[in-house]
């Protein structure tokens, strides 16, 4: 009988503003977890969120510090979901890139125990991540062919978008297909962090929809709400 083949050993990394996190971004982690396994071929070690750098200069951005905090409150019930402040900490704002290859090359120190080479580290994220691809000037291409192919995508889709097609119109999305494994979130979740901020500008519950250490870490922040005129 033939040996087993070894799984690859990854972990999965969202970039992002998470501001604030949210349950489907946390449960964006869990999906990808399942489905990976599924393959038989993976065995996810790590995820980690990674909060964008204050330099990214979005509209309603609150400060790093903040957002890595809620994130690290966020995650306090999962046994296998960390937080990365390396990049909220660097001079300015960094390309994808350039934090994957960060987790990667600091694999060994990020996970301690847990760390058995190889690692593979894989870039978690949403479909629109995935069609953002296509917007002129947004991305470098050397850098799509280095995510894609040198690490790997995980892509959340919500049911109705259809990414294949996306992939399939891109031709360097179909260089590297086999590297981008689609997930589809049956159980459907509108939740987004704009849709939250509105509702806290609007002084309106937000719970059942983000955890509750991180309403209490906004109200005691006095974070998101109603500027005054």
């Amino acid at each position: 009988m033939a040996a087993a083949a070894s799984k690859t050993n990854v972990v999965l990394l969202s970039c992002g503003s998470f501001n604030p996190v949210t349950f489907l971004h946390l449960r964006m982690f869990e999906l990808a977890r399942d489905a990976l396994h599924k393959t038989g071929l993976f065995r996810v070690v790590k995820g980690f969120f990674s909060p964008v750098n204050d330099g990214y200069k979005k509209k309603e951005l609150v400060k790093s510090e903040h957002r890595v905090q809620m994130c690290k409150l966020g995650v306090q019930t999962s046994d296998w979901i960390s937080v990365s402040d390396w990049e909220s900490k660097q001079a300015g704002w960094q390309r994808t890139i350039t934090v994957l290859t960060h987790i990667s090359q600091n694999a060994k120190d990020l996970l301690g125990d847990e760390f058995v080479d190889p690692v593979r580290v894989k870039l978690l994220c949403g479909a629109d991540l995935l069609e953002s691809f296509a917007v002129p000037n947004l991305w470098k291409n050397e850098d799509i062919e280095d995510i894609i192919g040198n690490f790997g995508l995980v892509v959340i889709s919500r049911v109705g978008s259809n990414p294949e097609s996306f992939i399939y119109e891109s031709d360097v999305l179909t260089k590297y297909k086999n590297n981008i494994h689609i997930v589809t979130e049956w159980i459907s979740n509108d939740v987004s962090a704009t849709k939250i901020r509105r509702a806290l500008r609007r002084e309106e519950s937000v719970k059942y929809l983000i955890p509750d250490p991180v309403i209490e870490y906004i109200k005691e922040n006095n974070l998101y709400v109603k500027s005054k005129s």
